[in-house]
């Protein structure tokens, strides 16, 4: 998943974000359809039935979360994006007390405030001047926008059941994604930031797809087959880590101190909003 945030930021100025998006969606559908298309065809009544939360988990999971971060490329960086994306286990935790009507614990209360000071802390890049004037990086905002839609695309996801596999079901998403960023995706070319059709696009696109898109989404599915969604979960806590990897091997960004107070207010605040309690 983190690959993903490191793509973002290396398409910087080799290919618009959202067009980005777009093509990268549209690659893994054409790449599964053609094994999925005869068992999709037998279960298409169901389509129809299932059509809006489809369209809901494809503009949350695939498009919002697909292009956001690719947005946020533009101006954050990899260490920031990784942090402030890793907050999702808080918003799933939130939303669903929320949606569901779930009590939450006071500890777990306490957990979604440490978190989010952590993220506001690095946001803000600790210093309370930035705070009180407001100075911070847009790109931080598009990533925490996407750690929300990926927290209700997770939610739903789990509590919407479907006629349709998990393989027929991410093919289908992958194209509604796609089509839903369409007219995002022409305005981003004729308005603001034309695609150029050379070896840049294609070679962001294809690894936007293939690393990201199609293996991350294989393995951690197995993952969670093998030991359970709550273990695989844990592999959230490994995004800051390998962010900053990213960044500073790849990208030759600086660790400052305030990504380091900053992860840990975050990482201790998901450990405890996720931890079981009586």
């Amino acid at each position: 998943m983190t690959s993903n945030l490191a793509i973002a930021r290396g398409a910087l100025g080799n290919i618009p974000p959202v067009t980005l998006a777009c093509s990268r969606w549209l690659i893994v559908f054409l790449i599964f359809f053609p094994f999925v298309y005869q068992t999709i065809q037998k279960k298409k009544k169901f389509f129809k039935n299932e059509f809006w939360k489809l369209f809901f988990l494809s503009a949350t999971g695939y498009a919002g979360c697909g292009a956001l971060p690719y947005v946020s490329g533009l101006t954050t960086t990899v260490t920031n994006m990784s942090i402030i994306y890793a907050l999702s286990p808080i918003f799933i935790v939130l939303l669903s007390a929320y949606i569901y009507k779930e009590r939450l614990k006071f500890l777990q209360y306490c957990a979604v405030l440490l978190s989010l000071f952590g993220v506001f802390f690095i946001i803000f890049k600790g210093e309370l001047t930035n705070f009180f004037n407001l100075n911070f990086s847009i790109g931080d905002v598009w990533i925490f926008g996407a750690a929300i839609c990926w927290s209700l695309f997770s939610i739903f996801l789990i509590n919407w059941k479907s006629k349709f596999n998990i393989i027929e079901r991410f093919t289908l998403m992958s194209l509604l994604g796609s089509l839903i960023l369409i007219p995002f995706s022409l305005i981003e070319h004729f308005l603001f930031l034309p695609t150029n059709f050379d070896f840049n696009y294609f070679k962001f696109t294809f690894m936007a797809a293939i690393f990201p898109g199609i293996i991350a989404f294989l393995m951690y599915t197995k993952l969670q087959q093998v030991v359970g969604a709550s273990i695989a979960g844990l592999t959230v806590y490994l995004m800051p880590i390998y962010g900053a990897f990213y960044g500073i091997f790849l990208f030759s960004e600086k660790l400052a101190a305030y990504h380091l107070y900053g992860a840990t207010f975050v990482v201790i605040g998901i450990f405890l909003a996720r931890k079981k309690y009586k």
